[in-house]
């Protein structure tokens, strides 16, 4: 099985363009960063991945997506290596989305970019119900 889910910011803009050939397509292109859960001293605080799709998701990431956008991504992973003219062998791999949702609200995104924000309490502190004298004898867990 070869599967993946990722959370994290765009990098960059997503870059999308047109495939040539018979049948044309768009291809979408970008990069997120993802927090490591465990940070040691000395390494990085992120991991970036380059991600890939195709159609009606390139689409809707060049048009909805930009750099800061939190967001989930499921895909699989695949390898893209090469090698270099000088024979030098280059390896990364990338994820193939299949599919990806916001992970935060447009108001969070657009924001003063901190991230998430909790709720703020309602106006009245205090939004117990009264429980009327002597009911307490017929509450089942007294």
């Amino acid at each position: 099985m070869n599967k993946v889910i990722l959370m994290g910011r765009l990098t960059r803009d997503p870059e999308v363009r047109v495939s040539t050939g018979e049948r044309q397509t768009n291809i979408g292109r970008f990069s997120i960063a993802v927090d490591r859960r465990f940070k040691r001293e000395g390494q990085p605080d992120a991991d970036f991945f380059n991600c890939t799709c195709f159609g009606k998701q390139a689409e809707f990431i060049e048009k909805y997506l930009h750099k800061g956008t939190k967001v989930v991504v499921v895909g699989s992973v695949q390898n893209d290596n090469y090698t270099k003219q000088d024979g030098s062998q280059v390896y990364s791999v990338q994820i193939m989305v299949d599919e990806i949702e916001f992970a935060e609200s447009k108001n969070s995104s657009e924001g003063s970019g901190a991230g998430y924000q909790p709720a703020q309490p309602s106006a009245g502190a205090n939004d117990f119900m009264n429980i009327p004298d002597g009911i307490v004898e017929e509450l089942p867990f007294n």
